[in-house]
Parts: structure tokens; C-alpha cells; sequence
């Protein structure tokens, strides 16, 4: 029973705190822009089903807290529709019955009856809203903490590696990746890992003169920072600390607030760049997580901050700040993934109105409805690729027996 409890503490609530934060910011995004271009709000969900907890504030807005923490929603006054995305006839009836019991002037109020932009604005908010969380995390964290460095020497030249290959050497000095300049050690691994395959070519600084060296990394084991293997691009160089290295990288407020926003487009740009080679057949699929993934994830930063804190007080802070880094990365996956244009995602949403532009007409039901059951069938069976991967990754079934040993 002890096991069971310390295992809920290091990985369920973790994994709820972070996704609970993520879920809120980003429907509150909708919520704030909607609330901002005076649009009428019923209801505002964080999970669904059974609702746990709920109350109704002096605006008729009624807020829940439902038993299963995995999204969230805004209703809007008058959204029936399942996919919020009625069609010509439904928009009649809709308006005919409004004007009825409020009369025309009410029809600004309500989402459907928007223009067109606004509407947009609205469900655009809620992704916007998940990368404006992240950039405000990165930025507080290399203002406050910093980040780790490590100099891009090269100290190591694994023989027969791509890196000796290329003609690497002890000393080499990296300072461009591809065109892009090197901050650190930290940022060549990044790059390298996804492009197994593929030629880079490095701007080295060696014996006082500049060369360019072309390597192709090849597919082999990298060892996270949890300690879980993967099989990901390889160079075959390494960096040794010395007495003298630099170990962080300090920013003052504005190298901050640039920095997060170069984080957050460094985790998409990377989400992006996996995606599209693993479309292409160049990258596994295994890398892709769900729910179980992210609460290994969380558990097993939480296990670990908690094995190199020597006090509660060092504990709560390391915690918090492991915490921090979490809703940030998982922030920015959300806020992509939302804007995929796939119908009952935001960016489906998006997709429709774009058409609604063009045709100066919203979609046709039947469309709406067919878009709207191909995209949960794709959102369900992507959760439950994600979850077979899960579970294949990491032992997940072991993992569930701990829990109750």
C-alpha cells in the first residue's frame, strides 16, 4: 500500500498537475478572446464526463471540473452543434429562434453570428494562448535559473563514427551547425539526433582557421535523461568538462524573453521536422507518446529531482521548477497539435472557416458531420497508437504492477 501511494505521488499527480495547467491556459485562451469580443459563454469545462465539482458565477457562466482530466471545452450560448460548426439552415433556425425570445440586437452575443474574423480569433486563442504560456516559462527559467552549457569542443572521436569519418578532430571547436550558430554542446546533439541520413555540414574552428566538415549521422543508441534508450542519429563526438569550462549560460531580461520564444520555435520546428521524416519513412514512429508516456515522464523527473534534493525545501524547488519545464515542452505540443487541420481539433475549425471565407457560405452538414467523424476517428486512433507505444516503450505493464505491489 506504501508503494501504491508513493508511486500515485511521483507519477499521477505530477502528470495531472501538468496537464491540468495546460488544459486550463489554453481554454481559457478561447474563453478571454470570446469574453473580449463579447461573446456569450455557458459554460466552461476543464475534463469531461460527471462533473466533480462545478458553481456558476455572476455572469451565468457555469465552470466544472469533470472526472477526466484530459482536455477541456467552451461552450458558447447557442452551440448545440457538436462540431460548432452548424450549417446555413441551422444558422436560420438559430437566429430566427434568438431574435424571438431576445430580440436582433442579441445576435451580436453569440458565437455563430460573429464575423468571421473574430470567430477565428476565438478558436485561434486557445493553441496561442498554450505558446504564450511556454514563452513565458523559458523565459522566467533562463532568467532566474539560466541554462545548462557546455562548450562545443570537441574533446572525443568515436573511431569509425561518421564524426571520424568527416575528419573531425581532437580540439575542433563547433560554431555552425547547418548555417545555424552553435550556443553549446547541447545544441549540436539536438540537431543531430533527428537527422540520421542526412548530410550536415559544420563550420569547425581549428588551429585559428575556419573549415567546413560534412557528416552524415547514422542511427544509433542515445541515452536520455531519464536513462531510457532510443534509437536516434549519432555523430560520434563527445565533450569532457574541464576545470575551467563555463556550466550555465546566463540572460539578462530581454535575451530572455527572446530566448523563450526561441525555445518554443526550436520545439516546433523540431515536432514538425520528426513528423515530416517520419512521413517520408526516414524516422520511427515510436517516438510519438500519449497520456501514459507523459506521466512515465513526469514521475520519473519527479523520482529523480527528488533523489538529488537533500531537503524539502530544495525538494519543493526543484519540484517546481522540473514542474515548470514539463507544462512548458508539453504546452507547445498541445498548442501544435490543436492547430492540425483535422475537424475537432482547433485547427479543423480553422480549416472551416477558411472554406467559409472563400465560399462566402459555411460547409454543408452533411460535410461538417463526415469531417467531424474522420477527425475523431483520427484523434482516437492516434491516442491509441500513442498508447500502444506507451506501453511497448516503457513496460508500462511493470510499471502498473509496481503501483500496487
Amino acid at each position: 500500500m506504501i508503494g501504491f501511494l508513493q508511486n500515485v505521488l511521483m507519477y499521477v499527480v505530477p502528470f495531472l498537475i501538468v496537464l491540468g495547467i495546460v488544459v486550463t491556459v489554453h481554454e481559457l485562451g478561447h474563453f478571454l478572446a470570446a469574453k473580449w469580443l463579447g461573446t456569450k459563454v455557458d459554460q466552461f469545462s476543464i475534463g469531461f464526463g460527471r462533473a466533480v465539482a462545478q458553481w456558476t458565477d455572476k455572469a451565468g457562466v457555469q465552470w466544472r471540473i469533470a472526472w477526466l482530466p484530459l482536455g477541456g471545452y467552451v461552450r458558447f450560448a447557442g452551440d448545440d452543434n457538436a462540431s460548432s460548426l452548424p450549417d446555413r439552415e441551422d444558422l436560420e433556425a438559430m437566429r430566427s429562434d434568438i431574435v424571438a425570445r431576445e430580440g436582433r440586437g442579441a445576435l451580436d452575443q453569440y458565437f455563430h453570428f460573429k464575423p468571421l474574423w473574430q470567430r477565428a480569433v476565438i478558436v485561434a486563442a486557445g493553441p496561442f494562448a498554450n505558446f504564450l504560456l511556454a514563452i513565458a516559462i523559458f523565459a522566467g527559467l533562463l532568467f532566474t535559473m539560466g541554462e545548462p552549457y557546455s562548450p562545443a569542443r570537441v574533446d572525443r572521436v568515436v573511431a569509425g563514427s561518421p564524426a571520424e569519418r568527416a575528419g573531425f578532430k581532437i580540439g575542433d571547436v563547433i560554431r555552425e551547425v547547418d548555417g545555424k550558430e552553435v550556443n553549446g554542446f547541447e545544441t549540436i546533439q539536438r540537431i543531430v539526433l533527428l537527422r540520421s541520413g542526412t548530410p550536415i555540414d559544420f563550420e569547425v574552428e581549428r588551429d585559428g582557421r575556419e573549415i567546413i566538415l560534412t557528416a552524415t549521422p547514422e542511427r544509433g543508441d542515445y541515452v536520455d535523461q531519464l536513462g531510457k534508450k532510443h534509437r536516434m542519429g549519432v555523430l560520434g563526438i563527445g565533450y569532457e568538462r574541464r576545470p575551467d569550462d563555463p556550466t550555465v549560460r546566463r540572460f539578462g531580461p530581454l535575451e530572455s524573453l527572446a530566448g523563450g520564444v526561441e525555445r518554443t520555435g526550436e520545439v516546433i520546428s523540431t515536432t514538425v521536422l520528426y513528423l515530416g521524416r517520419m512521413i517520408t519513412g526516414r524516422e520511427n514512429a515510436d517516438q510519438i507518446s500519449g497520456p501514459l508516456g507523459m506521466a512515465q515522464v513526469a514521475g520519473g523527473l519527479t523520482k529523480q529531482t527528488a533523489e538529488f534534493s537533500k531537503d524539502l525545501p530544495t525538494l519543493a524547488i526543484n519540484g517546481g521548477l522540473t514542474i515548470l519545464s514539463l507544462v512548458a515542452y508539453i504546452s507547445v505540443g498541445i498548442g501544435f497539435l490543436n492547430l492540425m487541420p483535422i475537424p475537432v481539433l482547433d485547427g479543423g475549425h480553422l480549416l472551416f472557416y477558411a472554406y467559409e471565407g472563400i465560399a462566402r457560405r459555411p460547409l454543408a452538414a452533411k460535410v461538417q458531420a463526415a469531417g467531424y467523424r474522420v477527425g475523431l476517428a483520427l484523434v482516437l486512433g492516434l491516442m491509441l497508437f500513442a498508447t500502444w507505444n506507451d506501453l511497448q516503450r516503457l513496460r508500462v505493464f511493470n510499471f502498473f504492477g509496481g503501483l500496487f505491489s
